[in-house]
């Protein structure tokens, strides 16, 4: 089968604090001949391992990693990229997804009231604007 995962079936083979559930996402996660994984999915799965669990951001990031190395994953691998790298600098994993794809559908100059997101982004030579 071939399928668009959730954000909780993602947790719940993480976290396993359910284990009827995590189970069963664990099944189905292995089972599947493609797991398609959106972006906003990914945005979720952080910020939830982040603000939920507690996790520290290295955690959520090798999480990510992990998904991503299993050979029936699909993800947008640069803007799952561009999201690890501003949360391996500090940042939020979203930040840097909205960034890649904001440049990607044409915009040049990444702009925020953040003013941590832009400083990482500049950091990484990108082009940020502080509002």
């Amino acid at each position: 089968m071939k399928i668009a995962v959730d954000t909780n079936v993602l947790v719940r083979a993480v976290v396993q604090d359910d284990p009827a559930q995590a189970s069963i996402a664990t099944k189905v996660l292995t089972d599947a001949e493609l797991i398609a994984v959106a972006l906003p999915c990914l945005c979720e799965f952080v910020w939830v391992l982040l603000r939920v669990y507690g996790f520290p951001p290295v955690d959520a990031a090798a999480a990510i990693r992990t998904l991503l190395a299993a050979a029936n994953v699909e993800a947008n691998r640069p803007a799952v990229e561009a999201g690890l790298s501003l949360l391996e600098a500090g940042g939020d994993f979203a930040d840097g997804v909205i960034a890649y794809e904001g440049n990607w559908l044409g915009g040049e100059t990444f702009v925020s009231f953040d003013k941590k997101a832009v400083a990482l982004l500049t950091a990484q030579g990108l082009s940020a604007g502080l509002l």
